[in-house]
């Protein structure tokens, strides 16, 4: 794991910095929104005692959690984007790009980098997992066996490690988590939430592969019922589609 310095240009003298209430964060955020309509705002549900709700995103939260040194700062970033500061959240493989409202009007920049995981790792992952999920929706929905999840979260396990995750933010916290960096984390919990295939996509798994493996044979039979034309495995466009992920 590992922070540059410098990040997205130069950075304001610290005595710039004053206290920002929650009205005017928001107030701040809503005028960046209003001009750039082409942003991916992250929406938590006003009120809800967790910010993810599937499976995955709360798995994903759960494994930052508990690193410890990550523990002390990581939560500065749930009162950020429950109150609607990650701005836009895109994420494309293993890079995600986040934009975060801080204490000035002009966002924040974030990028985080998940490292692929290897191609050994990925094939004994698949070997312990065969034939233990039911299928697809079993897979995108995390209802599947117990040991299964755990051994997800062992050392070498699917979720990623700090040491796999490189952080970046352009504010003027020198800290490796800075509140915005963790608003943004928490913002790809949510992220999943919508869509659990990013998660295999950060990590650089081949989908296709995972399922073929993990489901086996349970696919086509799948694919037969849903009057597909052809007994392959689905590509990431027909998983989304046919199972709303």
């Amino acid at each position: 794991m590992a922070r540059r310095r410098g990040g997205y240009g130069s950075y304001a003298p610290w005595g710039d910095y004053h206290y920002t209430s929650v009205a005017e964060m928001q107030a701040n955020a809503n005028k960046a929104l209003a001009k750039h309509k082409d942003y991916e705002p992250v929406r938590v549900t006003a009120g809800a005692r967790k910010i993810c709700t599937s499976w995955w995103g709360e798995a994903w939260c759960r494994n930052l959690e508990r690193y410890a040194d990550w523990a002390n700062r990581i939560d500065r970033g749930r009162r950020y984007v429950r109150n609607g500061a990650v701005l836009d959240l895109k994420i494309d493989g293993g890079t995600i790009r986040a934009k975060v409202q801080g204490s000035r009007p002009t966002p924040y920049e974030i990028e985080v980098t998940v490292a692929p995981l290897s191609e050994k790792r990925s094939k004994e992952i698949e070997r312990q997992a065969a034939g233990k999920i039911q299928d697809l929706e079993s897979l995108a929905s995390g209802q599947f066996p117990d040991e299964l999840k755990e051994m997800f979260f062992q050392e070498d396990g699917l979720f990623p490690s700090p040491k796999e995750i490189k952080l970046n933010c352009s504010c003027p916290d020198w800290a490796v988590m800075c509140k915005h960096v963790a608003a943004a984390l928490y913002g790809i919990g949510v992220r999943l939430d919508d869509n659990p295939m990013y998660f295999f996509q950060m990590r650089g798994i081949d989908i296709e592969g995972f399922i073929g493996k993990v489901v086996g044979g349970k696919v086509e039979t799948m694919l037969a019922h849903a009057n597909k034309k052809s007994p392959r495995i689905m590509k990431d466009a027909d998983l989304m589609e046919l199972f709303g992920v």
